[in-house]
């Protein structure tokens, strides 16, 4: 697992071009994946499992039926499964949140 407290502006970004603002930092098996979120977003499905750090903001995550919501300094995990589909929203006008994800 990455430290979280590293220079993001440092490292070399991919930037893919999709409707979430997002950078792609690639080492080894692993990645970094830097996602700011706006407020005026539409919900955020996602297929696949999160392992993630809450930078600034409070993202709104529902899950199986039930809502979370995170803050800055929370850590995020929710794991892979068949009931594993579902959306996030933003709930302070920008989030940011570093996700770490296998390769």
């Amino acid at each position: 697992m990455y430290n979280y407290k590293v220079d993001f502006e440092s490292l070399e970004w991919e930037l893919p071009m999709e409707g979430i603002r997002h950078k792609i930092f690639s080492r080894g098996n692993r990645k970094l994946r830097l996602v700011e979120y706006d407020k005026k977003m539409p919900l955020h499905w996602c297929e696949r499992g999160h392992i993630g750090y809450v930078l600034e903001g409070e993202m709104e995550i529902k899950f199986n039926e039930q809502t979370y919501l995170y803050r800055k300094g929370d850590g995020i995990f929710i794991e892979n499964g068949a009931e594993h589909r579902h959306m996030g929203k933003a709930v302070t006008d920008t989030v940011t949140i570093v996700f770490v994800e296998d390769i």
